[in-house]
């Protein structure tokens, strides 16, 4: 079994020694290095070839977005996530244009984290869903939000169900498998089948993008 090398950037003792906690029930994901600043990070990042770097963006010295380009510059092979606690957009667009693979919510669930770490060392792209509607509210005007009726949502993509049509809405709205599951009063397990299957008719390679392309096409 491949193994995904980690190096860990946070400037926080007890968010670090969290962090790294999760990764006990995944013998396949290492954390093989830990920095405090960004100017640590960029040393330890060359110094140890990680596969993935999980990037605190509020870094002392140098950011965690300065960081990530300088790593990058020394080796565009590495993936590296941002971390941050809070959603801001240009945060968000520094982040994606230095070069990041990914933007996560720190309150993100240790599975799902996982799970976006697998992902990113595949080579997908992931923007935390929490983010989706925030970017939608910001850009009114780049993306269109509108209601269509459903024979003409039909016509446009007959694969998809009614029930998953209105799962997707509420992935638009960054809602989780489980809050989905309490809103449409199914189980989660269904819930999860109902992305799924979306992401599959879709065509996308991830509940962001199915949220992205749902906005793009006037979906709802």
């Amino acid at each position: 079994m491949q193994t995904i090398k980690i190096l860990l950037v946070e400037d926080q003792k007890l968010m670090r020694i969290g962090i790294e906690s999760l990764f006990n029930d995944y013998p396949e994901l290492e954390i093989i290095g830990q920095a405090v600043n960004g100017k640590e990070a960029v040393e330890k990042a060359k110094l140890i070839k990680p596969d993935i770097v999980l990037m605190d963006i509020g870094l002392p010295d140098i950011n965690g977005i300065e960081a990530t380009k300088q790593i990058l510059e020394h080796n565009g092979n590495v993936k590296i996530i941002m971390l941050t606690s809070h959603i801001d957009d240009g945060e968000l667009n520094a982040s994606l244009s230095a070069g990041a693979n990914a933007y996560v919510i720190k309150d993100i669930s240790t599975e799902y984290l996982m799970y976006v770490i697998k992902m990113v060392y595949d080579g997908a792209m992931w923007i935390d869903p929490k983010v989706v509607p925030f970017i939608r509210d910001k850009n009114s005007g780049m993306i269109p939000s509108r209601q269509i009726s459903r024979s003409a949502f039909k016509q446009n993509h007959s694969n998809l169900t009614q029930r998953e049509y209105e799962v997707l809405k509420l992935v638009v709205d960054g809602q989780s498998n489980s809050e989905i599951a309490k809103t449409l009063t199914i189980s989660e397990h269904t819930a999860k089948a109902h992305v799924c299957n979306i992401i599959q008719k879709l065509v996308v390679d991830d509940r962001t993008q199915a949220a992205v392309k749902a906005l793009k096409e006037g979906l709802v």
